[in-house]
């Protein structure tokens, strides 16, 4: 199966956040984004879906599917801060329905600097960045 670079939906952010250049815009579209993402419900909020080194609270479920040999794997993921939840979708988008090989090859924080993300960003925001494309791209390499 030929492995894509990228999401078609990691694409459409890319443009959108290239298409606005003002950086109170492209907040509230991170918000939006945030705000589309499915649920987490209460009983996965635990411990061992807890993302550790974000200073909010971020939750990612990992949900395997495929063959053992190549599994796919599918994200969920919430946050209590907005900007944060718009985050955990970009990396949904960028990561989820892909390929374990293709997650643990991709890194998530090149691409997001190709769009200038991280500049504008807190450097506890940046760091627990890096921590959930660090849980994500772990979840692929312990499925390897």
């Amino acid at each position: 199966m030929a492995h894509m670079t990228s999401s078609p939906a990691f694409a459409d952010i890319a443009g959108n956040l290239a298409f606005l250049d003002d950086w109170e815009d492209r907040y509230r579209y991170i918000i939006e984004l945030g705000q589309s993402l499915g649920p987490v419900s209460d009983d996965e909020r635990t411990a061992a879906n807890k993302v550790n080194g974000c200073v909010s609270q971020v939750w990612l479920v990992t949900e395997p599917s495929g063959s053992d040999a190549d599994p796919v794997l599918n994200f969920r993921g919430d946050s209590d801060a907005m900007i944060v939840k718009g985050l955990v979708a970009i990396l949904i988008a960028l990561y989820s329905g892909q390929p374990a090989r293709f997650i643990a090859d991709t890194d998530a924080i090149a691409r997001l600097d190709e769009l200038g993300l991280r500049e504008h960003l807190s450097s506890q925001r940046s760091n627990g960045l890096v921590a959930m494309v660090n849980r994500m791209r772990d979840e692929a390499k312990t499925r390897l």
